[in-house]
C-alpha cells in the first residue's frame, strides 16, 4: 500500500469489474470506506451466462451471483443498489445519485460498463429484445417456446448464442447480418462459414449480406423486419444484437475525457483520482500504443485488479495493464475460445485439427507477429499456444515447427501479480521453439488491402487448410 493510500474509494458500477476492484482493496489491506454503487436493483451477477445458460432455463437467476450477501457484507461495504449515477463532480469529488444523494471520493473508480445498441425507433416496442441485462435475459426467454418465430438481427457471439439456445428450446430462428459471412468479424470467414453451416444444421435460417432497415409492428408488437432489399421477414419477437456502446453519458460534463469510452493512461487512471475498470474503459495498450476497449468478462476482472493495485501504490507508481485478452462463447456441442485480438490480423493458420472435423486451434497473426489463437472444442491445445500470443512470437516461416507448450505450464491470461505485465513464457524470445514443437503446413501472407473491411473474402489454397486468409473485422 502507498504511503498515503486514499480515505475513501467510490465504485461506480456493481459489476464483475467493480466487484473485483472492492474485493482486491480489502485484499490489498485497504481500511478506509468502500462505496460501491449500482444501478441495478441486484447484487453483482454473471453476465455471460445471460445468452446461455439463463437464457436456456438451465440456471435459475440466483445462480449468476457472483457473490452472495454475507461475502459482500464481509467487504464493509457501502453498498447502493438501485441508484443510478447521474453526475460527477470531479472538483468537488462527489458523484450525484437519481436518488438525490451524493457521495464523496478520494479515489473514484468508473465501471458503468457498456449499454445494448439499439435499432432507431425501437425504445419501449413490445417484442423487440436486447440481451445485456437479468431482465433482457429472462423477458426474452418466455418468448422461447415451440413454433415461436425468432429474428435476431446481428451475428455476433450473442446473437448466435441466442439462437443456438432458442433452436434448442423449439422456436423458429432466422439470423440477419450486414456481413457476408456470420462471426466472420470475430473469427475470419473460413472459420465464420463453419459456424454458419452449423447453426444451418440446427434449423436456423440465415441471411447475409444485408442490413436491417426496420422493425415491423402490429397492434403495436414486433410483427417482423424489413430488410435493405425490400424483403420482409416475418417474426413474434425480435433479438437485437449488434453490439455494445460504452455507458458513459452521465460524464458529458464532468470534465473526465470520453471518447470511445473513459480514455485512460496505460495504467487505467483518467487523472484527478479517477480510474476505470470494465467494458467502459479505453487505453493505450503499453506495447502497441494502439488505443483499445475490450468487452470481455475475464479482461473485466483483471483490470479490476490492476485498478485496485495502481490506487494502492498511487498514480506515480502505478504499472501498465498490458493483457492477454481471453473471451469464450458456447454454441450447440461447440466450445470457442480466443485469446490475443483477431482484429487487423491478415494472417491465420490452422496448427492441429481441421475445419472438418469442426475441431481446431489457429493462430492469427499481423505485422509478421502471432497475436492470437482462436480455438474450437480444443481447449487443452488451444491453451498451449497462448505464450507465443503473449510474447507476440515472430509468425512461423513455412519450414518452421510451431510450438505447442503443455498446458499445464502455460502461465495464465492475468498478469503476474504486482506487475502489470504479461507473465514470461518460458522461452527464449523470438525462438518459436519448443520440446513439442510439431510441423505444420505452410502459410503465405496476404496484404489485408485485397479485401475491403467486412467483405469476408479470403484468398485460400485447397492444398491446405493452414494456408492464411484475409482477415477484416471487429474484436472477438
Amino acid at each position: 500500500m502507498s504511503a498515503v493510500a486514499p480515505s475513501r474509494v467510490t465504485i461506480v458500477g456493481a459489476s464483475a469489474a467493480g466487484l473485483s476492484v472492492a474485493e482486491a482493496l480489502r485484499r490489498g489491506g485497504y481500511p478506509g470506506r468502500l462505496t460501491l454503487i449500482g444501478d441495478e436493483p441486484h447484487l453483482p451477477y454473471d453476465r455471460p451466462p445471460l445468452s446461455k445458460q439463463l437464457l436456456s432455463g438451465a440456471w435459475d437467476a440466483d445462480r449468476l451471483r457472483l457473490r452472495n450477501a454475507g461475502a459482500l457484507d464481509a467487504l464493509g461495504l457501502d453498498l447502493r443498489l438501485g441508484a443510478a449515477a447521474v453526475t460527477l463532480d470531479t472538483e468537488a469529488r462527489e458523484v450525484a445519485l437519481a436518488d438525490g444523494d451524493r457521495v464523496g471520493y478520494d479515489a473514484l473508480v468508473l465501471a458503468t460498463g457498456a449499454a445494448a445498441r439499439r435499432l432507431p425507433g425501437t425504445d419501449g416496442v413490445a417484442g423487440v429484445h436486447v440481451l445485456r441485462t437479468l431482465e433482457d435475459a429472462l423477458d426474452l426467454r418466455r418468448e422461447l417456446r415451440p413454433g415461436r418465430r425468432l429474428v435476431i438481427v446481428g451475428a455476433g457471439f450473442v446473437g448466435a448464442e441466442a439462437a443456438a439456445v432458442a433452436r434448442k428450446l423449439g422456436a423458429e430462428v432466422t439470423m440477419v447480418t450486414d456481413a457476408p459471412v456470420p462471426l466472420a468479424d470475430a473469427l475470419g470467414p473460413d472459420l465464420g462459414a463453419m459456424l454458419a453451416e452449423v447453426h444451418a444444421e440446427h434449423g436456423v435460417r440465415i441471411i447475409s449480406g444485408v442490413r436491417v432497415d426496420a422493425v415491423l409492428t402490429q397492434g403495436g408488437r414486433a410483427s417482423g423486419v424489413r430488410l435493405a432489399d425490400g424483403r420482409t421477414v416475418e417474426a413474434d419477437a425480435v433479438l437485437v444484437g449488434i453490439g455494445a456502446r460504452p455507458n458513459t453519458g452521465w460524464l458529458a460534463a464532468s470534465g473526465v475525457a470520453v471518447g470511445d469510452g473513459v480514455e485512460c493512461d496505460a495504467t487505467l487512471h483518467a487523472g484527478s483520482g479517477v480510474w476505470a475498470a470494465g467494458d467502459v474503459v479505453s487505453w493505450p495498450h503499453p506495447r502497441t500504443g494502439e488505443r483499445i476497449r475490450i468487452e470481455h468478462r475475464a479482461n473485466a476482472t483483471e483490470q479490476g485488479l490492476a485498478v485496485a493495485r495502481n490506487i494502492l501504490a498511487g498514480p506515480a507508481h502505478a504499472t501498465p495493464f498490458d493483457p492477454l485478452p481471453y473471451v469464450w462463447s458456447d454454441q450447440y456441442d461447440l466450445k470457442i475460445q480466443i485469446y490475443g485480438r483477431i482484429r487487423g490480423c491478415d494472417q491465420v493458420r490452422v496448427v492441429e485439427g481441421s475445419l472438418a472435423e469442426r475441431r481446431l486451434t489457429a493462430l492469427y497473426g499481423r505485422d509478421g507477429t502471432v497475436r492470437a489463437v482462436a480455438g474450437v472444442n480444443m481447449p487443452r491445445a488451444t491453451r498451449g499456444y497462448r505464450p507465443l500470443v503473449a510474447e507476440q512470437a515472430p509468425w512461423p516461416r513455412a519450414t518452421d515447427t510451431v510450438p505447442a507448450p503443455s498446458a499445464d505450464k502455460t502461465p495464465s491470461t492475468g498478469q503476474a501479480p504486482g506487475t502489470g505485465q504479461a507473465p514470461g513464457t518460458g522461452q527464449a524470445p523470438g525462438t518459436g521453439q519448443a520440446p513439442s514443437g510439431r510441423q505444420v503446413p505452410s502459410a503465405r501472407q496476404v496484404p489485408v488491402a485485397d479485401s475491403a473491411p467486412g467483405s469476408g473474402s479470403a484468398i485460400k489454397d485447397e492444398r491446405a487448410l493452414g494456408d492464411a486468409v484475409a482477415l477484416s473485422g471487429r474484436d472477438a
